[in-house]
């Protein structure tokens, strides 16, 4: 008798692990869900959706973007981190996800909770002066900012890329920036276009249609290549800036719990949809590169990512107050 009910245990539960495999086998058997830290409209939103597009072609479901903007990007990252890690419900993460730890007084979630997925693109950040400003590039820019009281610089708020931007000048190369916090990227360029400061630093997607326009002046990308659709603006790195490196980047971040043949699944599938030609190009023609990758590589980027801002971090003691 002891010896029927040991094997009917042991046949349960194989049955079990074999029910359970299969069910992780058919991921995804219903609608997916992206959470999107930003209002919609933006270019974290833009990549969202493109990825959500292919990636749906890819896995045979619908994969739905939901904007949760506020708390510079905590809110939505907490809904995600405190999500069934099931593969259902994934983070659209930007640098925030890196540095919100490093610069605000309390999370409500831990960097741990979440881990790195994939890639999906990135916007170059673009230093900008107003269209009549004497300065054309990166050199005359910090040269002319160390005489007398130092240039304005408009910036989106504590940890935003301009704050990070501008931290970078100040404490590598020496250049005198009096910071000037503005509500939004688009309040920044206002004040930039109004010649209230003399310089910022925002997303090629945004800043790309006012160079065009001859509205406001680039000085140089700060990525490490040049912008697809407007090759003619050199990076810092080439101006002899190599440690200016920064962009408006997004990617795919997955509760820390999710299995890995899911989330390898989740990448493979981005990294598919980010070499689609009608998504690829539509990206490039704003000013996104399409970047994609795999797990291994998005986890470098992040790790490197970190190292790097906390140390610019530290060195300008960036703090939300």
């Amino acid at each position: 008798m002891h010896k029927l009910l040991t094997s009917l245990c042991f046949g349960l539960s194989a049955f079990s692990l074999g029910l359970s495999a299969h069910a992780q086998a058919a991921w995804p058997n219903k609608p997916i869900k992206l959470i999107v830290p930003f209002s919609a409209g933006g270019a974290n939103d833009l990549m969202a959706r493109s990825a959500a597009e292919g990636a749906s072609k890819i896995l045979g479901q619908a994969v739905i973007v939901e904007n949760k903007p506020g708390g510079g990007t905590t809110l939505g990252a907490d809904v995600v981190a405190r999500s069934p890690a099931d593969g259902y419900t994934f983070l659209i993460s930007a640098a925030g996800v890196i540095s919100n730890s490093m610069i605000k007084k309390s999370m409500p979630y831990k960097d741990s909770d979440l881990t790195p997925v994939v890639m999906i693109g990135l916007a170059p950040s673009v230093i900008l002066v107003p269209a009549n400003s004497p300065y054309n590039d990166l050199k005359e820019f910090i040269a002319a900012s160390k005489n007398g009281p130092g240039f304005h610089w408009a910036t989106a708020g504590t940890g935003s890329t301009p704050h990070f931007v501008s931290g970078i000048l100040e404490t590598t190369y020496g250049a005198k920036l009096d910071l000037v916090p503005y509500k939004s990227g688009s309040e920044s360029i206002s004040a930039v276009l109004s010649n209230q400061v003399e310089g910022t630093s925002e997303a090629s997607i945004v800043a790309l249609p006012y160079i065009k326009s001859g509205k406001l002046k680039a000085l140089a990308n700060t990525w490490t290549s040049r912008i697809s659709v407007y090759k003619q603006l050199s990076t810092a790195s080439e101006q002899g800036y190599s440690e200016l490196r920064i962009a408006h980047w997004a990617g795919i971040h997955a509760p820390a719990a999710t299995p890995a043949d899911i989330l390898d699944k989740m990448s493979a599938a981005v990294d598919a949809a980010m070499k689609m030609p009608e998504i690829s190009e539509r990206l490039k023609n704003v000013g996104i590169e399409p970047i994609g990758g795999t797990r291994a590589s998005f986890n470098k980027f992040v790790d490197e990512e970190r190292l790097r801002l906390s140390a610019v971090v530290k060195a300008t003691h960036m703090k939300d107050e």
